[in-house]
This record gives C-alpha cells, sequence and structure tokens, in this order.
C-alpha cells in the first residue's frame, strides 16, 4: 500500500484532512522522506487552501507559504492539508463546514483544536509525519495536549508567516507537531528564520533545536505558576502534572512557585484584540476574487451579504461582529485600548517571573478531550474559557511547548512549558526529560 491510500484509509477512520496530495514527490534533505500535513489555513502550491471555510472554496494558491517552501527544499513530501475550525475560531475543532477529525483515543470526543487534523495524523500516522500548525491563542498546544503528541509554539516573529490566512496579525505563529520532542524540534529547526517576505519575522541565527534534546536539567529553575492550577483546572489534571514536576525535581530541576497575576485577565484581552484583527483580516474575502462566487444578482451590497452570509459560518460571524464593537469609535477606548493594556501588563508578568526562572510549567488544557455532546451542550462563554490556561503566553508571544506526561481515565494530559522569547531551546530541553524524545 502507498502513502496516499493509506492516507485515505486513515481520512476515512478519523476524518483527517481537507485535502489529500494526488501523488509522492520526495527529496534530499533533513526532511527527506517525510510526509509533512499543513494545517488548511497555510498556503501550498495547487492544493485546494479553504482555511476550514466556505467562503474560500476553490481557492487555489499558485504559491507555496514560506514554511511549506523550505520543507519541500529539505526534501519533504506534502501529503495534505489538514482539518481545523474556519479560520482557527475554535477549541474544539467542531466549527467548520467540512470534515471534523475524532480524537484517536476516543472517537467520540474532541481531538482539540484549531489544528486538530493535524495532531490526529500525527498521533496515528504509521509512516514518517510530522505537521505544520499554526496558533493564535492556544490551536497547537491544545489538540497536542488532548491527541498525545508534542506541538510546539514559537516565540513570535521565529517562523515567517508568509502565506499563512490570517486571523489576527499580531498574534499568529506558525509552529509544529511531532509524535516526539525531537521529531517537532527537528521541524522547527527546518521552517525558521529570517524571511524577506514578512517583516514581522526576527533576524535572529537559528540554531539546531534537536541539539537541547537530552542535555540535563540539573539546576534548571522551573517556575510553576500558582495561577494555573486554580479554578476549572481539573483536579486529577492537576496532579498528573505536578507528580511530572516531582520527576523534573528528581533529576535536578528545582522547582519553585511563581505568581501570574494579570492571567485572570488575559482570557478577555486576547478575544478582544483577536476578535479586533479578524474583522479586520475577514474584510477581504467577499466573493470578488476567489472562493465563493456565486451569480452575480441584484446590486454589489446586496452580493456581498450574499456571500458573507452563505460563506460564513455562525462562529465566524459572532466574531466578526464583537470584533467591528470593539473597534468602534464610541466604544475603542473602552475595550480594544484597555486590551492592549492589559496585554502589556501580562507581558510584564512573564518577563519578571522569567528573571527569577528559565522555564514555567503548568497544565496544557484544564481538561481532558470532552466528548461530542458535551462540546454541544456548551454555550460560547464556555468554548472560550477552555483557552484560559493558554491565551496568556500566546497573548505575550513566548515560546511554548506540549508535551504527553501521563493519562487521566485513559486520555491523554499535556504539560505545558512556557519559556522567555527566543528560549526555544530550553523548553525543547526540559520537556526531553519528561519521556518522548
Amino acid at each position: 500500500m502507498n502513502l496516499i491510500e493509506r492516507a485515505k484509509e486513515l481520512d476515512q477512520k478519523f476524518k483527517i484532512f481537507n485535502s489529500i496530495a494526488e501523488k509522492v514527490e520526495t527529496g534530499d534533505g533533513e526532511l527527506g522522506g517525510i510526509a509533512v500535513s499543513v494545517k488548511d489555513n497555510i498556503c501550498v502550491k495547487g492544493m485546494e487552501s479553504r482555511a476550514g471555510s466556505k467562503i474560500l472554496e476553490g481557492y487555489i494558491p499558485p504559491f507555496d507559504a514560506t514554511v511549506v517552501a523550505r520543507c519541500r527544499a529539505e526534501g519533504a513530501f506534502i501529503i495534505g492539508k489538514t482539518s481545523q475550525d474556519e479560520f482557527g475560531f475554535g477549541t474544539f475543532n467542531v466549527n467548520t463546514p467540512y470534515s471534523v477529525p475524532l480524537n484517536p483515543h476516543d472517537t467520540e470526543r474532541s481531538a482539540g483544536g484549531s489544528s486538530g487534523g493535524g495532531a490526529v495524523l500525527t498521533a496515528v500516522a504509521d509512516f514518517p509525519h510530522v505537521a505544520i500548525a499554526e496558533s493564535t491563542g492556544g490551536s497547537i498546544s491544545c489538540p497536542a495536549s488532548w491527541c498525545g503528541v508534542v506541538g510546539i509554539t514559537p516565540t513570535y516573529g521565529r517562523t515567517s508567516r508568509w502565506g499563512l490566512i490570517d486571523y489576527a496579525n499580531s498574534l499568529d505563529k506558525i509552529g509544529c507537531m511531532g509524535k516526539t520532542v525531537r521529531e517537532a524540534a527537528m521541524l522547527l529547526s527546518v521552517i525558521s528564520g529570517h524571511d524577506r517576505y514578512d517583516s514581522t519575522v526576527l533576524r535572529e541565527p537559528v540554531p539546531d533545536f534537536t541539539s537541547y534534546i537530552d542535555e540535563p536539567i540539573e539546576g534548571m529553575k522551573i517556575g510553576v505558576p500558582h495561577e494555573y492550577f486554580g479554578e476549572g483546572v481539573d483536579e486529577e489534571v492537576s496532579e498528573t502534572v505536578r507528580k511530572t514536576l516531582d520527576c523534573l525535581e528528581q533529576e535536578g530541576a528545582k522547582i519553585l512557585e511563581v505568581s501570574l497575576p494579570f492571567t485572570k485577565y488575559s482570557l478577555s484581552s486576547y478575544y478582544i484584540i483577536a476578535m479586533a484583527e479578524a474583522s479586520t483580516n475577514l474584510a477581504k474575502l467577499c466573493g470578488m476574487r476567489y472562493g465563493l462566487q456565486p451569480e452575480l444578482e441584484g446590486n454589489f451590497d446586496e452580493y456581498f451579504s450574499k456571500v458573507r452570509g452563505e460563506g460564513f459560518g455562525d462562529e465566524a460571524k459572532r466574531r466578526i461582529i464583537l470584533g467591528t464593537y470593539a473597534r468602534l469609535a464610541g466604544y475603542r477606548d473602552e475595550y480594544y485600548l484597555k486590551a492592549l493594556k492589559v496585554r502589556t501588563k501580562v507581558i510584564e508578568d512573564f518577563k519578571k517571573a522569567f528573571k527569577e526562572i528559565d522555564v514555567l510549567a503548568a497544565p496544557t488544557m484544564p481538561v481532558v478531550a470532552p466528548r461530542f455532546d458535551e462540546v454541544e451542550e456548551m454555550e460560547p462563554i464556555q468554548h472560550y474559557m477552555m483557552d484560559i490556561l493558554t491565551v496568556a503566553p500566546n497573548l505575550a508571544g513566548i515560546p511554548m511547548i506540549s508535551v504527553p506526561c501521563g493519562e487521566v481515565e485513559g486520555l491523554p494530559v499535556g504539560l505545558h512549558l512556557m519559556g522567555d522569547h527566543l528560549s526555544e531551546g530550553k523548553i525543547i530541553q526540559a520537556a526531553s526529560r519528561v519521556g518522548v524524545r
């Protein structure tokens, strides 16, 4: 059985892909012979890229995103575009008109979002594979945790966003997933680095991130923020994470209690900023140049209303409306500018903590993967609350890695390790001691 046929088999069982490659094309290099899946909001030349939305149906990019081009240059084979929540709007990967990925540990449960398809394929692939994913508020860490794989979200600006269909420009970060820390670190080394097509990419040297694996952690100071173990976090999840921290302490790490007081405001700040930016980014999708293009009837206002009314899902419409409201002249100072000030305070919290410690550690998600029937009963605010542990580091633009650290009732639990800006090496070093090297 060839690779394409196997991918189609896995797709039938777990609903992973939005599109699958037609033939295998591999080369020589660091990723030679390795299949790379790409989240649907990252452009792949000649392959439909819809960002999980009906409004971009039929859009086939004439170019590769920078991260995709770098993978091809290192011999990788692009196996397909993986399922996601529409434009990244979701925690459970159910906000999409296309396939909803199924958790490989229990197909009645969510795989997590918004990069759910990539996490599922990473977990179930029985061939060499790594995944390119993207995070705005936790979209790599969440599905990595719930599917039991490794997910790295780098420092904002470490990887190029050229070719990404943006959700929120100041928050979006392209990262990676692998079965092991080594696989994810290898992919991060390939896709990182300056890009003349993206002015937000940092001009910083890119180390071989795999060189940090298996380095001893004796003397490493690991901070444990008590705000990340409080109300809303399942006790068994907390206990599983604390047992892992005990093991790291036995290897010589110093476990220290720290405080990040502005964490409690981070969720509100994140959603105001993210929705405001999303409402402007999605304004360009009007059915005139690409994507959904019904027959023109009536005037242009009626046409645009028809395209956007039919093309956007309920959650996308909700976020566009809320984001537009937050940016209105009469409310901008009250909501958007206050959210930006809170973001600054969140960054200051992390900077203060990293003066005393090397790495922060916490549960990735407050609970294990919920069942789909539980998700259906949740109100939108309950969906948003699931991101309480991941939005603060994303607001701050710091690197983070989710690594499997145990199970609760047979379902994976992720340990979230966070570092200061450009300290991906430290979090990879610590993660490699957890067990999936």
